[in-house]
């Protein structure tokens, strides 16, 4: 039988769980940050990244605790150690000044996981959004396009000049191009974009911390021409650059590789012969769909019959076009995609409204624009949707209307609340409109461009040389 002294050391030897004490007081990390102590797991401290400084502490030997000493701010750090604990922010951290969160976080080497806690997506809250700052402007130029980063950082094109803000919305930088003024901006990363001129050949790749180019991308027709660039876009590997002849009378789509920039493949190539005006349409807007693989393209123009334009479906592999469809009555103002709500959506141009096409119903010769009110609305020859943009972000389509925005939400129903389904057996879908922001945020000057990044909106207005931050309440600092 075992004496009393074995057992009480048998005991202390033990911690919960049944583990041997000397075990787990060795994952245990103490760390001394200004003055006060702080304890963690080596398994929490390796959330840091192996080039953290958080890292290098946690892998010293006991016999070296004094070297875990850190002179720094102890408040902050228990702000950024429960960002390592459980990937988010405490309350606590709105009384704080985001300015010292970032120094700090950079000192620690973990500024990504800040990043990805205040600018995640999901954090992007559509029905209580409102207006927060305006992004002030250098010089007098108006925006002419703006381009907004994964997680919130933006470029602003205005005359031959690109403004930069960082995804914090509070380091800025200008540099000026070799364009006289700029149609297409696309962020590839925090330090690039891919921009493009209607009226100047080439595409450039620019680095947007000195204004250096990095790369310039051109596309010859058949005549050799020079070519303008009338839009951009990109999936993760991929870059996508619309291009026309300076002539006019040729158009392509040209595939590159997005970390290379060298080109891949041609799609979309068209000549134009006699009066066939539809090949001469070049696109103007691209944006990629993940879940189809498939590239939208789409562009319109204006003629003796009226505004007409295309969409296209293009499969980048093929190099054809798996869907089109022309655009005629109601041809669209403005165009988008959603891949989250697997639809195409449209403002159309004379009417107005708002529009989806289901993609899981393309190519049964039955698909059919559904306009998402009863009935279109009388105008007297009045072109209602002219100058109205539509975007997509997250599971939600935003459509501007003179100087608000509309928000369109699909609605999900109870099975036996649908009256009918369409031919491959797809229940009918229902989408609700809301109006965002505070009333004394609606109105104002027309808005000319929507873009999205993170967990905010960004808006332009004609005439106004600043760009609006939109964003909800509760994910802001």
């Amino acid at each position: 039988m075992p004496s009393l002294a074995t057992s009480v050391l048998a005991a202390d030897t033990l911690v919960s769980g049944g583990f041997p004490r000397s075990k787990v007081d060795s994952n245990i990390v103490t760390i001394n940050v200004g003055g006060q102590t702080f304890q963690s797991t080596k398994q929490t401290l390796a959330l840091a990244g192996p080039n953290s400084v958080l890292s290098d502490l946690s892998d010293l030997h006991p016999s070296q605790i004094a070297s875990r000493f850190i002179d720094r701010d102890p408040e902050l750090f228990s702000i950024l150690l429960s960002l390592l604990r459980t990937g988010n922010l405490p309350s606590k951290a709105k009384s704080f000044d985001l300015r010292d969160l970032i120094s700090e976080s950079e000192f620690y080497g973990i500024e990504p996981l800040l990043v990805n806690s205040l600018s995640d997506s999901s954090q992007f809250d559509a029905f209580n959004i409102e207006k927060s700052r305006l992004l002030e402007l250098n010089g007098r130029d108006l925006p002419s396009v703006i381009a907004a980063g994964p997680h919130g950082s933006l470029h602003v094109a205005h005359g031959s000049k690109i403004t930069s803000f960082d995804w914090s919305l509070r380091k800025k930088s200008t540099i000026l191009t070799q364009f006289p003024a700029i149609d297409s901006l696309l962020a590839i990363s925090s330090k690039s974009a891919a921009a493009g001129a209607t009226d100047f050949s080439g595409l450039q790749i620019i680095g947007l911390e000195k204004g250096a180019v990095r790369a310039t991308l051109n596309w010859e027709n058949a005549t050799k021409s020079a070519s303008t660039v009338q839009a951009i876009g990109s999936s993760n590997d991929r870059l996508f650059t619309s291009f026309e002849s300076s002539r006019r009378n040729s158009n392509c789509i040209m595939v590159y590789d997005l970390h290379t920039l060298r080109p891949v493949t041609e799609i979309a190539h068209f000549e134009i012969y006699g009066a066939e005006i539809d090949s001469a349409v070049p696109s103007t807007k691209l944006r990629w769909v993940p879940s189809v693989n498939l590239l939208m393209a789409a562009g319109s123009h204006h003629g003796l019959p009226g505004l007409t334009g295309n969409i296209r479906l293009w499969d980048v592999r093929s190099g054809k076009a798996a869907w089109e469809v022309k655009e005629r009555a109601d041809c669209f103002a403005d165009v988008t995609v959603s891949d989250h709500l697997s639809a195409i959506f449209k403002v159309g141009e004379s009417t107005g409204e708002v529009s989806y096409m289901d993609l899981r119903t393309l190519g049964n010769n039955e698909e059919s624009w559904v306009c998402l009110r009863e009935g279109r609305r009388l105008n007297g020859g009045k072109k209602e949707g002219l100058g109205c943009r539509i975007e997509g972000h997250g599971s939600q389509v935003f459509c501007s209307r003179g100087g608000g925005v509309e928000l369109w939400s699909e609605i999900v129903m109870m099975e036996s609340s649908y009256s009918n389904m369409t031919g491959d057996g797809l229940r009918g879908r229902v989408f609700r409109k809301n109006l965002i922001g505070r009333a004394s945020d609606m109105g104002g000057a027309k808005i000319s461009s929507l873009a999205f990044g993170g967990n905010k909106m960004f808006i332009t207005r004609k005439d106004l040389q600043a760009v609006e931050v939109w964003e909800s309440s509760a994910s802001r600092l």
